[in-house]
């Protein structure tokens, strides 16, 4: 009944209002405003809007509450070309400023710096819509409860929305609180978890009904699903991956690596610099939205490093190597921190800000560059009608592999490797000399844990030694400004400031992160840090009644709703890598409050992996820790980091392992060093077999 009732009511508003969201761009106007004093790239975009804005604080919640003013949240990213669209044709026209100026209080959020206020919001649009994205766009009453939402909306529409929604708040103020009143109920039982407290064997529990659901939205043309636009989940690749190596399904093994092959051939990977763009807007993985973020390819790095391990890919290598160039060369500060973005628009020689300009080429441009080896080029890079964009411009998109390519021109693989590398190299430069795309330069912890992660999961999968030091570098850069006295985190860092406390995904990807770390470099002080944030977070997030975990802490300021993000998505969810940690940190330790809430959260979200298992694929990968034998490795003695790096070249998803040159009181190590041997004990549950010396003896007792 409530159900209804809201429904209704926000049908009532939106027929006032009467406006839906479309798509276009214009020109600037320059003023300056309140966000001139805020360190968010993306705010500081907005601060020369005619545009009144305020950032998120006390201050101007205080302000809307004491003037009895509706307001008018705008969140988005530095990063989203459909905000700069937005902002360009409405936050710089003073016409549409005098709008929002003279009713509204105007806030802008940055959806990466305040996740929590973002959430809140698209859950309130996804209920009054269906559907939601960015720039988001909401009005609320002064407490901030919201009434009214949507996305991307030209400037007559908008001004028309803002007007009508102004007038009903004059005439009938009442409504709108109802609506509020509705909405936050609603948003208040969205990620709303409960306690699953029945005896679930997970051992035996059945996913042949859900991967043959999940199997039939395969696109096996281009790979991914069968659908545009494309998302590159690795978290959903990551599970098949796992679940094929591990229960011998080559049909889903051989379709991951296609997808994986299929991105990488892709105009949404850079084949000229590396790194991956957010998604693609056709089934081809063609023509991205050409921003690059770090949460993309920090699990990508990862994805392809596994990959490798399990096929000996030179594709999956050569996409890990050249993705982090790019990382070191665009993405990297000098104090080893990660920033977050690059923009998908850049100045064209007009000085207009234009999607995509600095990846894209005429083909006049390609032959003037490539010279006498233009025809090969254009058949590795469909410089044709399949890789064709717009207004006679092509994006780079293969769709056959090397030694295709190789053979129908009489080339050797090794020739046609150095074109390649020539062909890049020459693009490389020529392209440098455009404008480049605008960078979000700050720092946010949680995606420095996965690309820390990344960067770990790469030096395993290919040795290479900087990749670890780089690993380094940023676990220390996160002690030494990102985690406080309190032993709780930040969840930013921009010009030696961090500000903002840190949400679950923090604690989730710091602590992912230092347990990666730990394994290749022995060194307990990442193990017993990452226990240290754990302990925290049960202090801070933990829910008792639900077993669960807050995405805020309970030191924070209460907002409309206190979310619990348990759904993985373009990256996994907060709660189950949490669970993920709690499961390795519970053997290390031999914690049973870790064992049993890892287990119990699993339990509670079983019942919605059913119905939608690719938002649980991170689950998933936790689910087949307990269908499948799960092993502690604990290698000891002087080679033991040495034997750790050759065991790990090896993908061995099942395993966790603990190593040390020296005796050691943790459970998995006490009481196994023994002088001039090095040996590796292959356990579970703490009850292990006979130790052996090699490796490959080792792999033999895992299955």
């Amino acid at each position: 009944m409530m159900i209804k009732k809201f429904t209704f009511l926000v049908f009532i508003l939106f027929s006032i209002i009467g406006c839906t969201s479309s798509q276009e761009k214009k020109e600037t106007h320059l003023y300056t405003n309140s966000l001139i004093k805020e360190t968010s790239p993306y705010l500081l975009q907005h601060a020369h809007n005619p545009v009144d804005w305020r950032a998120w604080n006390d201050e101007t919640l205080t302000k809307a509450k004491a003037e009895n003013k509706l307001m008018i949240i705008s969140i988005g990213y530095s990063a989203c070309h459909w905000c700069h669209v937005m902002e360009h044709e409405s936050f710089e026209d003073s016409l549409v400023a005098a709008t929002m100026n003279s009713n509204f209080i105007s806030v802008k959020v940055d959806r990466e710096e305040r996740p929590d206020i973002d959430q809140i919001y698209i859950n309130a649009v996804q209920l009054m819509t269906g559907s939601a994205g960015w720039p988001l766009n909401v009005v609320t009453l002064p407490d901030g409860r919201p009434v009214w939402g949507g996305t991307y909306f030209k400037k007559d529409d908008w001004i028309q929305v803002l007007e009508r929604i102004q007038k009903l708040n004059n005439e009938s103020p009442e409504k709108l609180t109802e609506i509020a009143t509705q909405l936050e109920e609603g948003i208040k039982n969205l990620d709303l978890v409960t306690l699953n407290d029945a005896d679930v064997d997970l051992k035996n529990y059945p996913l042949e009904k859900i991967l043959k659901s999940w199997k039939s939205t395969f696109d096996h043309r281009f790979g991914g699903y069968k659908r545009a636009p494309k998302f590159m989940m690795p978290s959903n690749y990551e599970y098949l991956l796992r679940h094929a190596v591990q229960n011998k399904d080559q049909d889903l093994q051989d379709h991951v690596m296609f997808t994986l092959d299929q991105m990488a051939y892709g105009g949404i990977y850079d084949a000229v610099g590396g790194g991956f763009s957010r998604y693609s807007v056709d089934e081809k993985w063609h023509v991205p939205h050409f921003e690059k973020m770090l949460y993309d390819n920090s699990q990508l790095v990862s994805l392809y490093s596994n990959a490798f391990k399990v096929t000996k890919n030179k594709l999956y290598k050569e996409v890990v190597e050249e993705t982090l160039v790019y990382i070191s060369e665009e993405m990297t500060t000098a104090e080893g921190a990660f920033y977050s973005s690059l923009d998908a628009d850049s100045n064209t020689d007009t000085s207009e800000l234009e999607e995509g300009a600095y990846y894209v080429y005429t083909e006049k441009e390609l032959k003037e560059q490539i010279g006498a080896d233009f025809d090969v080029f254009a058949a590795y890079f469909n410089v044709n009608n399949f890789g064709k964009w717009e207004d006679g411009k092509y994006v780079l998109i293969r769709d056959e592999d090397d030694a295709s390519i190789a053979k129908d021109f009489g080339l050797t693989t090794e020739v046609l490797r150095d074109k390649k590398a020539a062909w890049k190299a020459t693009l490389k430069t020529y392209r440098s000399k455009r404008a480049k795309p605008r960078l979000d330069d700050k720092t946010l912890t949680s995606w420095n844990g996965l690309m820390l992660k990344g960067y770990v999961d790469a030096y395993t999968a290919l040795g290479n030694k900087e990749y670890l030091e780089a690993a380094l570098k940023n676990a220390e850069f996160i002690l030494d400004n990102q985690l406080k006295k309190d032993g709780s985190l930040y969840h930013n860092y921009k010009d030696g400031k961090s500000t903002i406390n840190g949400y679950l995904e923090d604690y989730a990807a710091v602590i992912s992160g230092f347990l990666s770390l730990y394994e290749v470099t022995a060194d307990t002080k990442w193990l017993i840090t990452a226990k240290d944030l754990a302990d925290y977070s049960f202090a801070k997030f933990y829910n008792e009644e639900t077993a669960m975990f807050y995405f805020t802490s309970s030191e924070d300021p209460e907002l409309v709703s206190r979310s619990v993000e348990y759904r993985d998505n373009v990256i996994a969810s907060s709660n189950s890598i949490m669970a993920n940690n709690l499961f390795v940190l519970a053997h290390h330790f031999d914690e049973e409050n870790f064992r049993n809430t890892a287990k119990q959260m699993l339990k509670n979200v079983l019942p919605e992996i059913e119905k939608y298992p690719s938002g649980f694929s991170n689950w998933l990968g936790l689910l087949e820790n307990y269908r499948n034998p799960y092993y502690e490795v604990a290698i000891v003695g002087d080679d033991a980091i040495e034997k750790t790096l050759k065991f790990k070249t090896n993908y061995l998803p099942n395993t966790l392992i603990a190593s040390s040159t020296k005796n050691d009181s943790l459970p998995l190590l006490a009481n196994r060093y023994m002088d001039g041997e090095t040996m590796i004990f292959v356990c579970q549950n703490y009850t292990c077999k006979l130790p052996v010396a090699e490796i490959d003896e080792a792999k033999k007792l895992i299955e």
